[in-house]
């Protein structure tokens, strides 16, 4: 089955009153555990990557591997998608390899400090012109979502303003929009179980009637499950007590307009906390094979439970790949 655009997948998630999981992966290992868990629960699906996060020797290589591992599965609906993309030249060089979708960032400006309203909406505003060109579907971000750094400090959240969103999705055309709603990215979320005065939910109802035929985004949604935190600390890490999204949340984001829901950290705890316990339980070994297959299989059957959760199972079979040229000449009539 060739690839599919978001847009598509997303059209097709709202019919079915359900959303789709987007789990990022660095790896072709990890793309093997997403992709395994879709057959297994026969689900359509959206394969992530960030650009300049793989273990690979370089992106166009991992790219390439990715589309020859998804050749593998014609009885998949797959999205092939950039996450944060920060900027025109980064979304057009995923482009140009393949990718059916891209997310272009344009609420944080190259330094990461958030971009002014004005400077988001003109750089989405480009990667949107050059996509639907090309049929490839869009995503962008308003507000910051915030998140955990690697030296352990915690970028700002500013939460999406509704009338922002709908001038923002009037001005771009953009076919998806993550909204700031108090999630954040990262191992480390938040200090306590979130609530209402953490997670504005309210805002997700008022930006979804507000552009009701624009697909919203839940980005930094992972659960962070306290005994997969616990695994990793048990074989060495040092993971601090913290908190995610509950599954309780994502579930009602659904109802409320939700088609996207992005999946990192959970994949990344489950995968790296069934390879470190296999490496600390077996000292003499040092193949990779023997660790990284744990690992695999852990992702897999976390990707698999999210997937049911979020009722994208079944669903594999409803619907034909529209292809890209198809989706650039709606594009044209939809702006003409």
């Amino acid at each position: 089955m060739p690839l599919v655009t978001l847009r598509q997948a997303l059209d097709e998630a709202r019919r079915g009153g359900y959303a789709l999981g987007a789990f990022n992966v660095s790896d072709v290992l990890q793309a093997e555990a997403v992709l395994d868990a879709a057959a297994e629960t026969s689900s359509p699906v959206i394969l992530a990557s960030l650009a300049g996060v793989t273990a690979h020797g370089g992106d166009e290589r991992f790219w390439s591997a990715l589309h020859h591992l998804i050749d593998g599965y014609p009885q998949l609906p797959v999205v092939l998608h950039l996450d944060h993309g920060p900027d025109p030249a980064t979304c057009r060089r995923a482009m140009d390899n393949g990718f059916t979708s891209v997310m272009i960032d344009g609420s944080l400006r190259a330094d990461g400090t958030p971009s002014s309203f004005a400077e988001n909406l003109a750089v989405t505003t480009e990667v949107v012109a050059e996509a639907h060109r090309r049929g490839v579907s869009v995503e962008g971000e308003l507000g910051t979502i915030g998140g955990s750094k690697t030296d352990g400090s915690r970028a700002p959240i500013v939460l999406a303003d509704p009338d922002q969103a709908r001038e923002f999705v009037a001005a771009t055309g953009v076919d998806a929009l993550a909204v700031a709603i108090g999630t954040s990215h990262g191992a480390y979320k938040f200090d306590a179980p979130p609530d209402g005065s953490v997670l504005q939910m309210t805002l997700i109802e008022k930006i979804s009637s507000l552009v009701p035929q624009t697909h919203l985004v839940m980005h930094g949604s992972s659960s962070l499950p306290a005994q997969l935190r616990e695994q990793n600390n048990r074989y060495g890490a040092g993971l601090p007590e913290s908190w995610g999204v509950p599954d309780a949340e994502k579930v009602r984001s659904i109802t409320m307009g939700v088609r996207k829901i992005n999946q990192g950290m959970d994949s990344h705890l489950a995968f790296t906390g069934a390879a470190r316990q296999a490496l600390g339980t077996d000292r003499l070994n040092v193949d990779p094979a023997y660790y990284l297959r744990p690992g695999r299989e852990a992702m897999q059957r976390m990707v698999a439970e999210r997937m049911r959760l979020f009722g994208q199972a079944g669903h594999a079979d409803d619907y034909q790949p529209v292809p890209l040229a198809e989706m650039a000449r709606r594009y044209t009539l939809e702006t003409s």
